[in-house]
């Protein structure tokens, strides 16, 4: 199977590339590489690829492929970043591009979309027919593209769309500004965590490595089980409250200690079910729990020696670096490589 993955020189994209590879996919990637440089560890350069904007990916780029992944978007709600920008990004182009790849005959679209879609739920836990209630322009954007490319299902083409649970773990292509990597970053380099929230809201998780093996696995599934359908994509008991993973990352970092803060409450709250994907995918098997991604970071990051300033810096931080790219004429305020960066 070709499989087409977009972001794929990103956090989850470099891992998940040579997850596929190692299947024995053949895979090409899409990616600007807006993050060139943000390394950590060594980005493979076995992946054939093509630099193009998701925005302007045409039928004809298209046409050799059997699968498309779909991670590239904006990841968070940065207030540097104007909403329609986010709007324009996540969602009217994944739909363009979803609507190319059915033209184009591409059978299979898998789409990386985000449990943050869930909000602010009373419930003990959601599922995938639960009430959706996303809060800011990044969860909204992910659950206009859930509904839009359903209605674009059939004709044999067979979207499915991910929720992906809050993902951590190592990564070519780290990230600190995601809570778990950020805690742990934190203990290594400062010895201390400090929570922008009071710690109370709960989130599921899921290491980067596990959600790669899933993506293989419904690209390998037969369209009866896995066509149209919404996956919550987050092990069955990888619920936790933040400050409990304050806790977890304190106990195998000692002697860190943590402070939350009172003053600002976490609208976000969700606890999760992903019993639907393992009924569906009986064989697949999550590896990694919450403790042993811990343990897998604090190896890696103090291996590096991360430094309080490292740990803070647009290198492992998206929405910085996207700033920093763009107050150096690199990147136009479209998010658009601009001629100062082609040169």
């Amino acid at each position: 199977m070709r499989v087409l993955v977009t972001g794929h020189r990103g956090y989850i994209g470099t891992v998940l590339t040579k997850v596929l590879a190692n299947t024995r996919f053949d895979v090409v990637g899409v990616d600007t590489d807006l993050y060139k440089g943000c390394d950590f560890g060594r980005i493979s350069d076995d992946v054939p690829s093509f630099d193009t904007d998701i925005r302007d990916i045409e039928f004809a780029d298209l046409v050799s492929f059997d699968a498309v992944v779909h991670l590239a978007a904006l990841t968070d709600d940065s207030v540097t970043l104007d909403a329609g920008l986010i709007h324009e990004i996540n969602h009217t182009a994944t739909i363009r591009l979803a609507e190319c790849c059915r033209k184009a005959g591409v059978s299979r679209f898998i789409f990386a979309s985000s449990c943050s879609v869930y909000g602010r739920s009373a419930q003990k836990t959601v599922c995938e027919d639960s009430p959706v209630e996303p809060i800011g322009p990044y969860a909204a954007s992910k659950l206009r593209c859930e509904q839009d490319l359903r209605r674009l299902a059939g004709g044999g083409f067979a979207p499915v769309m991910m929720r992906n649970a809050t993902v951590y773990g190592a990564s070519p292509r780290l990230r600190m500004d995601i809570v778990v990597n950020d805690f742990v970053a934190s203990a290594v380099a400062r010895g201390r965590i400090t929570m922008r929230t009071a710690g109370g809201a709960w989130r599921p998780f899921v290491h980067v490595e596990d959600l790669a093996r899933v993506y293989a696995a419904v690209l390998m599934a037969p369209d009866d089980l896995v066509a149209g359908q919404i996956f919550n994509v987050n092990p069955q008991d990888d619920n936790y409250r933040i400050a409990h993973v304050a806790d977890l990352v304190a106990e195998q970092i000692p002697p860190t200690t943590w402070t939350a803060s009172d003053a600002v409450f976490d609208e976000r709250s969700y606890r999760v079910d992903g019993s639907k994907l393992l009924a569906t995918l009986p064989q697949f098997r999550y590896r990694w729990s919450l403790n042993v991604g811990i343990r897998q970071l604090r190896n890696a990051l103090s291996g590096t020696g991360v430094t309080p300033g490292e740990w803070r810096s647009d290198r492992y931080r998206r929405s910085l670096r996207l700033q920093k790219l763009i107050e150096a004429g690199r990147l136009s305020r479209d998010l658009r490589l601009t001629e100062t960066a082609a040169a």
